[in-house]
């Protein structure tokens, strides 16, 4: 019989507060049962094993993204969309890098993170056409955009940007570099 108030999303709850507190090689199956009262055999009610769990937060990040994205992007369009866009998924992933690197390159190819990923690109892909992109210059665009929003933020949360200009100056430099390089001209 299950822990009550104990449910799936509560060990994945747990697991994410140890990620976003010690970093993700932290994460076992006995800390998480510590984290929440129970015998470490008592989460195999809940998840299979601690691969299934690295899953269940990957799937949350990417919903918790497309939560974010979605909302940010809501009610604009065009280049204002895109820095919407570009500003959310840096906040995301400074503001939780444990949880952010929880979060798989290529989600699309997981069976079991399909359905989250291509939500999120799906907004993505959304802004973009919303700017007069069609075809493969949709995808080709959001491949730069990732690439460049990932590469800032990654270096950003290590540190490399160690000489004192303002990084967010930079980041609003790349955005209209960005902007102006995979945007159709208005």
């Amino acid at each position: 019989m299950p822990r009550a108030g104990l449910s799936p999303a509560a060990v994945v709850d747990a697991a994410l507060t140890i990620v976003d507190e010690q970093g993700p090689e932290a994460l076992t199956l006995s800390a998480v049962a510590t984290r929440t009262g129970v015998a470490t055999p008592s989460l195999y009610k809940h998840v299979r094993n601690l691969e299934e769990l690295r899953t269940l937060i990957a799937r949350r990040v990417m919903e918790e993204m497309t939560e974010l994205v979605g909302a940010a992007v809501m009610g604009r369009s065009g280049p204002d969309a895109v820095t919407a866009l570009m500003r959310v998924w840096r906040r995301y992933a400074v503001d939780h890098p444990a949880r952010y690197a929880a979060m798989p390159p290529a989600p699309l190819q997981h069976p079991a993170l399909e359905e989250s990923g291509r939500r999120l690109m799906e907004v993505v892909l959304a802004v973009l056409r919303g700017c007069g992109l069609e075809g493969e210059a949709v995808l080709h665009s959001a491949r730069c955009l990732r690439a460049a929003v990932h590469g800032f933020a990654a270096l950003e949360v290590a540190g490399g940007f160690g000489l004192p200009e303002d990084l967010d100056t930079t980041y609003r430099l790349m955005e209209q570099t960005i902007i102006d390089g995979l945007l159709p001209a208005n």
